[in-house]
């Protein structure tokens, strides 16, 4: 049985093809364009394979209340071209199969709650950030995703600012300070004028995110109590994942009981930030079950 998987970005499409035990047996890079050049290059890639079920983990806003007229669509997006697109209703007129349409972080979420089972690893809830050109958060509780009347916007939550930080306004053109106005990859470049690949680990500006990305995973600890917070995306490393847990083992002060932290927050499971295509699998396979 084949299942299909787009990881839907807005630079790249990531589309892939698997089995029920989430073995990839084919998967390509598409530049995102315009949505019918792309769109259209997705459905002729899975032209060629004879899938059961597709899930679609995209980036947003996207609308996935089934009640709303605009299900399946990317809604308010600022990438350009992208704003109301039937993205669903398109591959459902092309590819007459099944589909599950949820975030891109949702499907990354799923990704690793599915590695973190077939692991053998205890657990039942667990949320997922990445942090890259934007910041975006999913989560699991008892094995299914939150949100039912619209995704969780987790990269828009407001901080405490760092006492060396308050003279940055943040990069975010709806909020400036939150979460994703702080730690986003374009904060580098509005901070120190030079992208994070090229700031060293040793640069003070890793400490103050640090604590903002520590405060998140506190936030999400104290509400949901998930067994396990992965972070993804370009800025994540396991160097500064170590200051992340500095910070959140000091912001916890002991008031309540987490797991080891090198267990607790951690790196994606899953290599080269490809949690989204399992997740996908495993998602467009739950669609096979109902």
């Amino acid at each position: 049985m084949l299942l299909g998987s787009i990881e839907a970005g807005g630079t790249k499409f990531i589309c892939a093809v698997g089995d029920e035990n989430y073995r990839i047996k084919k998967a390509i890079k598409i530049v995102t364009t315009t949505p019918q050049e792309t769109l259209q290059k997705v459905v002729d890639f899975l032209a060629n394979y004879p899938v059961r079920a597709i899930s679609i983990a995209s980036f947003g806003p996207i609308e996935i209340r089934k009640t709303s007229s605009s299900y399946g669509y990317i809604t308010n997006t600022p990438k350009k071209g992208w704003k109301n697109t039937n993205f669903v209703g398109y591959l459902k007129n092309k590819v007459d199969v099944p589909i599950f349409f949820t975030t891109d972080v949702n499907g990354s979420a799923y990704g690793e709650y599915v590695m973190s089972l077939l692991s053998n690893e205890d657990v039942d809830s667990l949320v997922y950030y990445t942090i890259g050109t934007g910041v975006g958060g999913g989560a699991l509780i008892n094995g299914h995703l939150l949100g039912s009347q619209g995704h969780p916007e987790m990269g828009h939550v407001l901080l405490k600012r760092h006492p060396k930080d308050k003279g940055f306004i943040g990069t975010c053109p709806f909020h400036h300070d939150c979460l994703e106005g702080l730690v986003s990859g374009p904060t580098f470049e509005a901070r120190l004028g030079k992208a994070g690949s090229k700031v060293p680990l040793s640069n003070p500006v890793w400490e103050i995110m640090g604590y903002y990305v520590a405060q998140a995973a506190l936030q999400v600890t104290l509400i949901l109590r998930p067994d396990k917070i992965v972070f993804g995306g370009g800025v994540v490393s396991e160097k500064f994942l170590e200051k992340v847990r500095f910070y959140f083992r000091q912001m916890l002060n002991n008031y309540i009981k987490v797991p080891p932290l090198e267990q607790y927050i951690t790196m994606p499971a899953v290599e080269n930030n490809g949690s989204a295509t399992i997740g996908n699998l495993a998602l467009a396979k739950n669609l096979l079950k109902q």
